[in-house]
């Protein structure tokens, strides 16, 4: 296990160096699992429970125009999205009772209903939102190496009202279902999905 960090930056640097030691002593890894809490989009992902990502999206990534914002792959320069091995996430899915769908990658975490709102209208799949899952996708995908996201939702994405945040809970739903998360990557074969 690596603490990647807050953030896509510093996930992505700290991930791109692991990987790279790991392949320099000849221990390359197989898989990188980007795991934490997050906010969910209510009543999709309610807080206490867990999504796998079947699309990892950098969700602010893009410029603002007069016409709307627009991602970072509308304008020609990259991508906005990852998708990991289809067939990982449904077993992952399934063993660990988690709902598929996309988790956002933000900069700045929403705190208003109307931010969430547009995130939810731009993203309609999304399930919930952090800081580090694209950073740590990229640094993986930029080594050949696939990618899965897994995320506890420890408060509902929109108003910040600190309060209503449940880490403690979600830290123990990520912890109970990574119990049931490590048969299925050690029966995962890379070239199945």
């Amino acid at each position: 296990m690596i603490v990647a960090g807050v953030g896509a930056a510093l996930a992505a640097a700290n991930t791109a160096s692991a990987l790279t030691a790991a392949a320099l002593n000849g221990t390359p890894y197989d898989l990188v699992v980007s795991a934490g809490i997050a906010g969910g989009f209510v009543p999709d992902a309610p807080v206490g429970a867990l999504v796998v990502a079947d699309e990892i999206v950098a969700a602010d990534l893009g410029a603002e125009t007069e016409d709307g914002f627009l991602s970072v792959t509308e304008l020609g320069f990259g991508t906005v999205r990852h998708r990991p091995p289809g067939e990982l996430v449904r077993r992952v899915a399934e063993a660990v009772g988690a709902r598929a769908g996309a988790v956002l990658t933000v900069s700045t975490v929403t705190g208003t209903a109307e931010r969430a709102a547009v995130l939810r209208e731009r993203h309609p799949t999304a399930l919930a939102e952090a800081m580090e899952g694209f950073g740590v996708a990229e640094a993986a995908i930029a080594q050949g190496v696939p990618v899965l996201e897994i995320r506890a939702i420890s408060n509902p994405v929109g108003p910040r009202d600190r309060a209503a945040w449940r880490i403690p809970e979600a830290l123990a739903a990520l912890t109970e279902g990574f119990g049931k998360l490590v048969p299925v990557l050690e029966g995962w074969n890379r070239h199945d999905s």
